[in-house]
């Protein structure tokens, strides 16, 4: 076939596949705790100062146990995008937040006992990518996955409402950990109303 003089190939069109708005690398849940673990362990060794033992010890062995699996509730949401209800994937996983911050905030107490331990340990935190966007980067994930399915409202804010809900489940904690918990509505109950109270739902 001769080509005609002076003229170019026609240019070839690739229709690109447009990916979901929620996209995330595939991690084995246990490569993502056993990773989980090994950071807070490097951080233990780059805190300690003195002999092993102390309240920073127990605060980071208890991190080292609780927060792989707090993070694998977040992360396993993502599976749950378009089946049950959006109420009912979240409720457990507030749940699950209850339990994690009165058992970290319980051991984290007497652990920041002088400023200067908490500056070493929010740096230390930091550097080993467990800041707040850790925990709200999945939730706000499934939420905009949920969104783009339409079962959550279009005007909700994916980011903001993880945030309100992992505040709620950091306060309500505190509160039962000065005042005890028979001055509170039970976890379950409490899990409920910080799910519910978000509004996500679009009307009906």
């Amino acid at each position: 076939m001769r080509r005609s003089q002076g003229r170019h190939p026609a240019p070839i069109h690739v229709t690109a596949h447009v990916r979901p708005p929620m996209v995330t690398s595939h991690v084995d849940p246990h490569q993502r705790s056993q990773d989980a673990r090994r950071r807070v362990l490097e951080m233990a060794l780059s805190l300690r100062d003195g002999p092993p033992g102390g309240s920073v010890d127990h605060f980071l062995a208890l991190l080292q146990y609780r927060l792989p699996f707090w993070l694998s509730v977040l992360h396993d949401l993502t599976h749950r995008a378009g089946s049950g209800t959006v109420a009912g994937n979240l409720v457990p996983v507030a749940r699950a937040g209850l339990d994690y911050h009165l058992e970290v905030q319980a051991a984290a107490l007497p652990a920041f006992s002088s400023p200067n331990v908490t500056v070493r340990v929010r740096e230390a935190l930091r550097a080993a990518g467990f800041g707040p966007e850790a925990e709200v980067a999945p939730l706000a994930a499934y939420l905009e996955e949920e969104r783009r399915l339409g079962r959550v409202a279009a005007g909700v804010d994916p980011e903001a409402s993880a945030r309100l809900l992992l505040a709620g489940c950091f306060h309500r904690a505190y509160i039962e950990l000065f005042v005890g918990a028979d001055l509170v509505p039970p976890r379950e109950v409490s899990a409920e109303e910080i799910v519910r109270e978000l509004r996500l739902e679009p009307p009906s």
